[in-house]
């Protein structure tokens, strides 16, 4: 954790080199993500202005709302939640309209690793459930019905990919959010969490559907950011096992 003066000098640098962040929040009770680009910062407050990279959307955000940032800089990726303070008009074509923000007290740094993607041990067999979401509350558990099943691929703290049997490419687009759990050990608790889908394509054999996701709204709240924690241990926890898998291959081999 980061704290102090030193993420006002870190966020200076962010707008020096123009770096975008993702901004994530809640609006009429669903999940929007969107990237924006800081542009200025005072003692207590700062601008971000949202980068329009197509069909304008609306600035569906209300003040003293709380908001969570991301943005991957030096060794990581820095996050921090803050609220809104003001909504004011853009100053370029370029953009969708500015944000004035809190400036944070503290970033929480995730080493650049721990979103690299780690594809699932060969030695498990990872199942996953995951669900249409339709409101911002309804993934404290999973729904009795309506549940997909699929295999965890590989993961990341940002993200997962998931194999799915290819009937359920009907009820799935690009950009919906869902609802997802799965148990990382056989001895753990389930971890359930947010995530958008990004990419769906088929896999090879045209039986099944790979679905890439982007894990969205773990920083905005204290049972998000543990969420997270786990995500990043997890992540590590299979890159380990992935490891020590290849050394013994290895030994194997020479040993031959």
């Amino acid at each position: 954790m980061v704290c102090g003066t030193e993420p006002k000098e870190i966020l200076k640098t962010v707008i020096a080199k123009k770096i975008p962040a993702i901004m994530s929040y809640l609006s009429n009770d669903k999940w929007h993500v969107t990237k924006v680009v800081m542009t200025n910062i005072g003692a207590n407050i700062m601008d971000v202005e949202l980068i329009q990279d197509g069909k304008p959307r609306p600035m569906n955000i209300q003040i003293s709302q709380t908001v969570s940032m991301s943005l991957k800089h030096g060794c990581g990726k820095f996050i921090f939640e803050t609220k809104v303070l003001g909504l004011e008009p853009s100053s370029g074509h370029a953009s969708g309209g500015k944000i004035v923000l809190a400036v944070p007290q503290n970033l929480k740094l995730i080493q650049r690793r721990s979103y690299f993607r780690v594809k699932i041990p060969d030695s498990l067999d990872v199942n996953i459930q995951f669900w249409q979401r339709h409101h911002a509350h309804d993934d404290s558990e999973m729904p009795q019905h309506h549940c997909c099943q699929g295999k965890l691929i590989d993961i990341s703290a940002g993200g997962i990919q998931i194999a799915t049997d290819a009937k359920n490419k009907s009820d799935l687009r690009e950009g919906q959010f869902v609802g997802i759990q799965f148990t990382p050990m056989p001895y753990e608790q389930p971890l359930i969490f947010t995530a958008q889908i990004r990419t769906i394509f088929p896999t090879a054999d045209n039986q099944n559907i790979s679905i890439g996701l982007q894990i969205v709204g773990l920083e905005t709240s204290p049972k998000g950011r543990k969420v997270l924690n786990r995500l990043v241990a997890v992540t590590e926890q299979y890159y380990q096992v992935n490891r020590t898998g290849a050394k013994h291959q290895e030994m194997h081999t020479i040993s031959q």
